[in-house]
Parts: structure tokens; sequence; C-alpha cells
């Protein structure tokens, strides 16, 4: 009986002392946004180029406000999203824009700045994490971690699946997958590279590849990454980055 109560205890005592698998996932994502530029991504002012659009985020008095602006017929669109609520205004005067067409450019706005600022965005409110195990990929090990969302304040693509995987030495975000389901769906594996710190915040481009087969899941997409089995699709890479310090100075 006395075996058994302090066999019972050593479990008890090794269970504690083992980090659950959420912690650990916490853990991980905190660190990596510690080393890829911690409190500067919310006070720091940030603009950059993708595809000849400018885009720009920054504190305003509703949280962050998000923006893009662009050439339309020699006339300046400039696109903000601020709290939630999207604007467009055309020549500097204020346009109406259809519900269904301001959903459709707020998400936009957001997915760009979203992948631009990782891994910042992965403590957002909405986000769930989950440790999925390690991974070697091209001869490092990583952290793999998926990130799903509730579906309050998850976004209208709340739905949708990511993973990714953290340098085990670094901490840093050097591949990530998703499966999303609008415009018919699909999944995407990106590679990191041009690795660069401007104002003290790292930045990457990407290598964007899809799987040559949807008969597959999200979670396999290391695994054919590493047997050649995706199919590169195009380079995601930002151009003329300008960080702005804030009060962190």
């Amino acid at each position: 009986m006395k075996k058994a109560v302090w066999i019972l205890l050593c479990c008890s005592v090794i269970a504690c002392r083992e980090p659950k698998k959420a912690d650990q996932s916490q853990a991980i994502i905190d660190k990596a946004i510690e080393v890829s530029g911690g409190f500067r991504y919310s006070e720091a002012r940030v603009s950059f180029k993708f595809r000849d659009i400018n885009y720009t985020s920054e504190s305003g008095a509703s949280g962050k406000t998000l923006s893009r602006s662009f050439f339309q017929d020699s006339v300046e669109v400039l696109d903000i999203l601020e709290g939630g609520v999207f604007t467009r205004n055309i020549a500097g005067k204020p346009v109406v824009v259809p519900d269904t067409m301001a959903v459709k450019y707020a998400n936009s706005i957001n997915s760009v700045h979203y992948f631009a600022r990782l891994p910042y965005g992965l403590n957002d409110k909405a986000v769930m994490k989950r440790y999925l195990g390690e991974s070697i990929i091209e001869g490092k090990s990583y952290h793999k971690i998926e990130v799903t969302f509730q579906e309050e304040g998850g976004g209208d693509d709340f739905d949708d699946v990511y993973v990714y995987w953290f340098n085990k030495v670094t901490y840093k975000p050097d591949y990530l997958a998703y499966e999303f389901h609008v415009d018919g769906g699909g999944m995407r594996f990106r590679k990191a590279l041009n690795e660069r710190y401007v104002g003290g915040i790292r930045f990457v481009d990407y290598l964007n590849y899809k799987p040559v087969t949807e008969e597959i899941s999200v979670y396999q997409l290391d695994s054919l990454f590493m047997e050649n089995q995706l199919e590169l699709l195009s380079r995601i890479e930002m151009e003329d980055i300008e960080v702005s310090p804030g009060s962190y100075n």
C-alpha cells in the first residue's frame, strides 16, 4: 500500500514538473516575438511596398491603423482599416464602398499586414495554440505548432488552420503553412528568406509553395517540401521598408 502511494506521489510530482503542451506553445511563441521585435511591434510606425502597393501600420486612437495606397488611372486610392472599420478615399475624398467589397478589401489589407508582422499576431486574443511535436527540415530542428482561431474575434477567416515551424535554436519561424477556405480554398507552404532587421524589427520574404494534390493534410506539408512534392508559386517580397521609432526610444 505504501509503495502504491509512493508511486502515485512520484507521478504527480513529475506531471507537475512537465510543462503542458499549451504552455510550451505559448512560451515558444513569446520567445519568437521577443527575438523578432518584441514591444517595437506595437509602438513603431511601419511602412513597406508589396507588389507596387504601399502599406503602413501605426498606432491610432482606435488601436492599430492599417492602410494601403496605390494609383489607379493616375489617381491615388487610400484604403484605411481602423478599429475594424474600412474606409476608402480617392483623390483625397471619401467614397462609398459596397459592404461586400469593403469586407474583401479589409481582409486583403489585414492579410498583408498579418504576414508582414509575424510572429507578432500569434498572441492575438482569438488565437488558439497547440504543440504538435518536433520536426527536422533541411537539417535543422523545429518546434511544430498549430494555430487556429476562435470564431469570436477571429475574423471572417476564423476557420483557417496555420502551422508554424519555430527554429529550436533561434526561435524564429522559418517555415509556415496554412489551409484557407475562401476563393475555392487550398493550402500553402512558405519558406522564409532574406531576413533583415529594420528599426529592431525582423522582416522576411517568402518562397510560396502549393501542394500538387489537395488530397493531403496541411500538417504534412513539411514532409512534402522535403520530398520536393510542392510547386513553387511565387516569391513574396517586401521592399522599401521603413520603421519610425515610437515611444520606446
